[in-house]
């Protein structure tokens, strides 16, 4: 009688270089992840960057409207009128070691504030109007900057080069 052998697959020799093809292939995988993850995590900083810009352009509205406030004097009189500016004024008198009027104090609030909005938001402009005349006064405070900015002057965050202008509008009214 004639045997025939049987052939039975060896699991050693079938599985041979197929485990490589597995970890390259989870390699892979795993390091479009990582690209993706990377890419979230640049969005969420220059959305965050974002934030803080518009959060400083609150608290710096919010600043002259105090300043304001405090000298309802010079607010009633029309002294915290400012044109639209990009470029601080500066004042003749320094009201923090000099007794001032309410129109130096007003000069001297106008040029302080003006040099710290230009350094703080990049960009940025201004602009004061006083859309009530008399007892009270309402004054419409407008902070414009340039946000997502690609600049070699600045911190870029940018991916595309290009620069979206964002600004913030409030209203004060000053009773005397």
């Amino acid at each position: 009688m004639l045997t025939i052998p049987v052939l039975r697959p060896n699991p050693a020799r079938t599985q041979a270089g197929f485990s490589m093809i597995e970890v390259l292939i989870s390699l892979v995988l795993i390091a479009v992840a990582m690209f993706g993850q990377a890419g979230l995590q640049l969005n969420a900083l220059k959305f965050s960057k974002s934030g803080a810009l518009r959060m400083q352009a609150v608290l710096l509205s919010a600043e002259i409207a105090e300043r304001m406030e405090s000298n309802k004097t010079g607010a009633i009189a029309a002294r915290y009128v400012v044109a639209t500016s990009s470029t601080p004024s500066s004042a003749s008198i320094d009201c923090l070691t000099t007794a001032c009027n309410s129109t130096a104090l007003a000069d001297y609030d106008l040029a302080d504030w003006q040099t710290r909005v230009a350094a703080t938001l990049p960009g940025s402009s201004w602009q004061i109007a006083q859309t009530t005349t008399g007892n009270p006064s309402t004054y419409t405070i407008v902070l414009s900057w340039q946000d997502r900015r690609d600049n070699a002057n600045t911190t870029t965050y940018s991916t595309t080069g290009t620069t979206e202008t964002f600004a913030l509008t409030s209203t004060k009214v000053v009773y005397e």
